[in-house]
């Protein structure tokens, strides 16, 4: 069987057909027809996607033949092609035959390649579209299942102990407890807490642990945009409301009806806007830009902030009124430094969804470069962590573990040999003589050097410009070694 198109070309003219059979034969799977009769025993025997007819023909017209064959075998994709102009032929085709297009003559090859190439594509997409329409109405509990599924799987993804990864004693626990337990009631919740501490996972932890949980969830960061495009991606708008809007905009609030919204930087909107938050928050109704109707909408609203809002409202910069239509709970984020014993479960779960995202596969970490990224205080808390694991696997081998060599050098310059991290500023601003802070800073560097060459004396005596001799005794003299892997710890929570 030819893997080609059929068309079925029908013209009473032999030199025609021959024509056409000759030019169109490499590109599709030609059968031709000299009438009507021929024309219709083809079609009943023969699987053919397009037609093409000649309109002038002695016993019928090509419009009257296709207007039989658009009752008959009503998938197939006809066309027309004529020495003839007739306006009056053109709209009968169109109107009564169902033309998909009328080719007049002389026409070009390859045109009429292309044409009929795209007449065979509609058919395909004809067909695909029925049955797709009949899967649906054969299936809508397995459309429904598949939806459902989905969301069971997100659920699980943002469970509070499969979600959110940390150890067995983790500061975590405590908030993750306040998480859960807050989850099922319908009350406002503002997390707080410095960027980057996992702000946007406890909403969806919350969400999803709340009975909205198989409705949506939406999130906008509302320091990213002027008050009037944030108050029309939360609220919508209508056409013309202002330059730009050329059709009506469905708002965040009206999209996640019966869900969650989830306002993040919510401590840098605007007085103005303010107001305007509050009164949907008091009413229970949006209002879109430019409409004078109310919508009702029913849903839970999260916010995040890294500022302080209660000394925010103190210094009048953010109304109290709307202070407390969101803080009806208020749970504070544990900076990454105060969590140190949560980095290495936190490193594997990263590494093994970078790895997932990047198609890139590493055994894990050496024992080094955990404890160098512990002694870390990562002021970009997870996110800066996540960075740093992504840059490490695109720089890594694969198949080869990531050493303590593949780490930033600020980090590798934070480490002490007492396992405390020790910023560049504290050494210039301890208490000692100029020789003592010089003697500390030199080590940090030697340290530094040390790792990024794996500990190899040789090359890191050449870097630094020195002898491996005189290497040797500084590190005597510093008492400086490999970093000491932190004792390991049972961790809770999975990736």
């Amino acid at each position: 069987m030819s893997e080609l198109p059929t068309i079925l070309v029908v013209d009473d003219e032999i030199r025609s057909l021959e024509s056409l059979e000759r030019i169109l034969c490499l590109d599709f799977d030609v059968r031709t027809a000299a009438n009507v009769d021929a024309a219709e025993a083809i079609l009943q025997n023969e699987w053919v996607q397009v037609i093409l007819c000649d309109q002038r023909m002695p016993d019928v017209s090509g419009v009257e033949f296709l207007k039989s064959v658009r009752q008959r075998w009503p998938d197939v994709v006809r066309m027309i092609i004529s020495g003839y102009t007739d306006a009056h032929d053109i709209i009968d085709g169109v109107n009564e035959a169902g033309i998909f297009q009328y080719i007049t003559k002389p026409w070009h090859p390859d045109t009429l390649i292309l044409t009929l190439k795209n007449a065979c594509r509609l058919y395909e997409l004809q067909r695909e579209n029925e049955l797709l329409a009949i899967e649906l109405k054969m299936s809508p509990s397995n459309a429904s299942k598949v939806v459902n599924d989905r969301r069971k799987s997100l659920r699980k993804e943002y469970d509070f102990d499969d979600g959110i990864v940390r150890s067995r004693d983790s500061p975590m626990n405590e908030i993750c407890a306040m998480l859960r337990q807050v989850a099922p009631y319908d009350v406002p919740v503002l997390l707080f807490g410095s960027s980057g501490t996992g702000k946007e996972l406890a909403a969806r932890a919350l969400h999803y642990g709340s009975l909205r949980w198989n409705k949506a969830f939406v999130v906008e960061n509302c320091g990213a945009l002027p008050d009037q495009l944030l108050e029309s991606e939360l609220f919508g708008h209508k056409r013309g409301a202002f330059t730009g809007a050329v059709e009506d905009h469905v708002g965040l609030f009206e999209r996640a009806n019966g869900g969650t919204v989830f306002l993040d930087e919510i401590g840098e909107v605007s007085p103005a806007f303010q107001v305007k938050l509050l009164r949907v928050l008091q009413e229970g109704e949006i209002r879109p830009v430019g409409n004078t109707k109310t919508r009702k909408v029913d849903v839970r609203v999260i916010a995040a902030t890294n500022k302080d809002l209660e000394q925010e409202v103190r210094a009048g910069r953010f109304r109290a009124d709307l202070y407390y239509r969101l803080a009806g709970m208020v749970i504070r984020m544990v900076d990454l430094k105060d969590r140190r014993d949560d980095i290495p479960a936190l490193t594997h779960a990263l590494l093994a969804r970078s790895m997932d995202r990047l198609g890139k596969r590493v055994p894990g970490f050496s024992r080094e470069a955990l404890s160098c990224m512990q002694n870390y205080a990562w002021p970009g808390n997870v996110r800066e962590l996540q960075n740093e694991i992504q840059q490490m696997l695109v720089m890594g081998e694969e198949g080869v573990e990531l050493g303590a060599d593949r780490l930033s050098r600020h980090i590798l310059l934070a480490q002490s040999d007492d396992g405390d991290e020790v910023e560049l500023g504290d050494i210039a601003g301890a208490d000692g003589t100029l020789k003592d802070r010089i003697e500390m800073l030199e080590a940090r560097i030697i340290q530094e050097t040390l790792i990024r060459h794996r500990w190899n004396k040789s090359r890191a005596a050449r870097e630094l410009g020195l002898s491996r001799v005189g290497l040797r005794g500084k590190l005597e003299r510093y008492g400086l070694e490999m970093v000491k892997p932190m004792p390991a710890r049972r961790a809770a929570g999975a990736a």
